[in-house]
């Protein structure tokens, strides 16, 4: 079952992600939402799409799941627009970057666009 839903805003982002809580982060969320990831291995033109909550819910969970630390860093919201960089470290010292903006509609998500960046 997920988490109620709360107002997605820089505070909450932060505290979910630095809580590994993927089933709050799942909540927020539109049914037909849809994630979009561009690193190394998901390049621009071929960028990994998560589409709806129970997938990104599984997106999440895999995320949350792991042994590292997440750090938000900077939130910035504009009316329907939000966005924010993390930093995660790996208990072996491997550390990503990640920069996300976020399209929010009706007060949840519909769109994310996510580019990250690891050491190698």
């Amino acid at each position: 079952m997920l988490t109620k839903t709360q107002t997605v805003d820089g505070a909450a982002i932060k505290k979910a992600i630095e809580g590994r809580d993927g089933k709050m982060l799942a909540s927020f969320y539109a049914d037909e939402a849809l994630v979009r990831v561009i690193d190394r291995n998901n390049p621009p033109s071929k960028p990994r799409e998560i589409r709806g909550r129970a997938a990104i819910s599984t997106f999440w969970d895999d995320i949350c799941s792991r042994a590292m630390i997440h750090k938000v860093d900077t939130t910035i919201a504009d009316g329907d627009s939000l966005a924010f960089t993390q930093a995660c470290t790996y208990p072996d010292g491997t550390k990503v970057f990640c920069a996300a903006m976020l399209e929010l509609k009706n007060g949840r998500i519909a769109k994310q666009t996510v580019v990250q960046a690891w050491d190698e």
